[in-house]
């Protein structure tokens, strides 16, 4: 019954559409032999890579007279037909010629067929030409060597912009441990200059890897105690499927290197050549005002410049702090504005006493006649801090350098800054003593010796 109503003979024409399909839908270049060597089977790229079309091919006795040059087809076809008798999938590497003419070396894979019996029935062979393959080859190992030991970072990134797979520098660097650990948001990994990173990673996917690299400067979540921030010289490139008949975007790697050490090294070159030219600018501007305190507040707006959000200068009251642990009271003579910033003016008037607490930082800076730095206790909520030392609201970070000429103390210079600016350093201190020098030596003929 099913033989008469044609379903054997239906499904066995749709079983050899669906078997030329396939054939014709491989990327690699396909042909078949009957134990007897014949060609019955000869798919399009095959055609791409030779010019022979099936209908050339299909019905031949191997290679010869067509595909291969005399010399070479008898021992091809040996070579080829001799899988039938070897398990698994064997490797050779023979020349070939194209329809017009031209000889192509291929590198081809092959395997037994095996008949219903069981027994080896032809072989199939799937060859692509050698440099193509050897193409192949150079892409796989680039990208096993990146992933192995390279010495930077290689991230790549998931559409989602999540890392999908790193290497060794980069999970060292961004401390996100074993391969499990990944999928994880970059926000998790990276504190401070994340949105820098997902900005890049955004444009890459849209727009295209960005021309050069470009130096970002991020804080690690996993930093210990004080947060690990690092510059990374980082370039992008975009991801694609070569197997999408349009692009369709499969990520971006993200490929970066540690240049931190030399980037602060840049930076404190920088920032050196900067101060010493204030210095040198500032003395020439000091040396140009008649009136002492006119030339104070200019070294303070000197020293302002890229330090510092406020300046108080408070001198010494006259007949004070000469004698050993006698009390020292200091007098506001100059400032800066409370509510904006602006330059640092002298007080009219000649000045209120300043109601400083016992172990403040300026009394403290008077007392050792050297800077004192102070923060407060949680930067990130302040609090009173700044109110309680009677200094303008906001601030978190402050450095007392006391106005020492001829081994006197005159008064001291506060500097203060707000969460915008890090903390002082030794290194700032340094500067501030310089530029102190040069204000107390404006101030030294008018700040009186008695009472």
């Amino acid at each position: 019954m099913s033989a008469s109503n044609g379903e054997p003979v239906l499904a066995a024409h749709a079983g050899a559409e669906l078997l030329a399909a396939l054939l014709d839908g491989m990327d690699a270049a396909l042909c078949a032999f009957d134990a007897d060597g014949v060609v019955t089977h000869w798919n399009r790229e095959a055609e791409r890579v030779l010019g022979w079309q099936a209908r050339d091919a299909v019905g031949r006795h191997g290679f010869t007279g067509w595909a291969a040059r005399p010399a070479d087809a008898a021992g091809t076809v040996e070579r080829l037909l001799a899988t039938m008798g070897a398990p698994g999938r064997t490797v050779h590497e023979f020349a070939l010629l194209r329809k017009d003419g031209g000889r192509v070396l291929v590198r081809a894979q092959c395997a037994r067929v095996l008949g219903a019996d069981g027994e080896p029935a032809g072989v199939y062979c799937a060859f692509t030409e050698v440099h193509t393959q050897i193409d192949l080859e150079r892409s796989i190992a680039l990208s096993e060597a990146l992933f192995d030991d390279a010495p930077w970072g290689v991230v790549l990134v998931d559409v989602d912009l999540r890392p999908a797979v790193v290497n060794t520098y980069a999970a060292r660097a961004l401390g996100c441990g074993p391969v499990p650990e990944l999928g994880r948001p970059l926000g998790e990994l990276i504190t401070e200059g994340v949105d820098e990173v997902e900005g890049a990673l955004h444009h890459v996917l849209s727009e295209g890897a960005p021309r050069g690299v470009t130096d970002i400067w991020v804080t690690l979540a996993g930093g210990v105690g004080r947060p690990l921030r690092r510059c990374w010289r980082s370039g992008f490139v975009r991801l694609g499927s070569p197997l999408a008949e349009r692009p369709v975007p499969l990520g971006v790697g993200w490929l970066f290197h540690d240049v931190t050490e030399a980037k602060t090294a840049e930076q404190e070159a920088d920032r050196l050549r900067f101060r010493a030219s204030q210095l040198h600018r500032a003395a020439r501007a000091g040396a140009e005002y008649e009136e002492p305190m006119e030339a104070a507040t200019a070294y303070a707006d000197f020293v302002l410049a890229g330090f510092a959000d406020h300046a108080l200068i408070d001198l010494v009251r006259p007949g004070q702090g000469e004698g050993p642990g006698e009390d020292v009271r200091l007098v506001r003579a100059a400032s800066t504005p409370v509510s904006m910033p602006g330059p640092c003016v002298a007080v009219s008037g000649g000045g209120l006493p300043a109601r400083y607490p016992l172990g403040h930082p300026a009394l403290h800076a008077v007392d050792r006649a050297g800077p004192v730095r102070s923060a407060a206790p949680d930067p990130a909520e302040p609090g009173d801090w700044s109110r309680d030392r009677l200094w303008p609201p906001d601030m978190i970070y402050a450095l007392c350098v006391p106005l020492r000429a001829r081994g006197r103390t005159l008064g001291v210079l506060t500097l203060l800054r707000g969460q915008r600016r890090p903390g002082f350093e030794r290194a700032d201190a340094v500067y501030a003593e310089s530029m102190a020098a040069l204000m107390a030596a404006a101030l030294h003929p008018v700040v009186p010796t008695e009472g």
